[in-house]
């Protein structure tokens, strides 16, 4: 059986939202495994040294790492359920462009407001680590909330890869404490983003 490593909150919450969608609406059997990520005792080691999620352990014992390999994989699992694009399309260049900037860009932006230490380890160096981020976040959010339609997905009626992966982030954005989350895009895009079925069994799953 194909297992989906993640860790609950983590982006890995992308690749977990397709699996619930694959499994409930198309018959895949993707197992989700949650584990604790920086600790040395946790079983992800074994399977991505790296120590990250997501990872995903094919059926033959491979194993895919990273959201920009994972996601793709995952929307070519059943390419009816429209979760990307046909080879070849520019709309699936379009899906991944949309990866592209979350995997570098959005979710590097994050990481300085949560783990200043990352970047430097003397405290006192903090407060301005974060205040640069924040800076760089709101401006990738603002770029973001001009390009996000008025009503449905980023590609029309159906949710796909790049709608899994970016959703995630956008419904963190209140937690940081930005306006942009009160942005009118943005704000209606999380409404519909939380309200997804796939979304709820993930959200319910990681509780649990």
């Amino acid at each position: 059986m194909t297992q989906l490593f993640i860790a609950p909150g983590a982006c890995s919450f992308a690749a977990h939202v397709i699996s619930q969608l694959l499994n409930a609406d198309h018959g895949t059997a993707i197992e989700v495994v949650k584990v604790p990520i920086r600790t040395p005792d946790s079983p992800l080691w074994a399977v991505n040294p790296l120590g990250r999620v997501p990872a995903l352990r094919l059926d033959d014992g491979q194993v895919l790492t990273e959201n920009g390999a994972i996601l793709p994989y995952l929307g070519d699992l059943v390419p009816q359920a429209g979760l990307s694009a046909l080879v070849g399309s520019l709309e699936r260049y379009r899906i991944q462009e949309w990866i592209g900037l979350l995997n570098s860009d959005l979710h590097n932006a994050f990481r300085p407001l949560g783990r200043p230490e990352f970047y430097n380890a003397d405290p006192a160096t903090h407060d301005g680590i974060r205040s640069r981020g924040r800076e760089r976040l709101a401006w990738l959010l603002d770029e973001i909330e001009k390009k996000l339609p008025p009503q449905g997905w980023l590609f029309g009626a159906r949710f796909t890869i790049a709608d899994a992966y970016l959703g995630y982030y956008l419904r963190n954005v209140s937690r940081v404490g930005l306006p942009q989350a009160q942005a009118p895009g943005i704000s209606a895009y999380v409404g519909r983003y939380n309200a997804h079925p796939a979304v709820q069994a993930a959200l319910a799953a990681e509780a649990g």
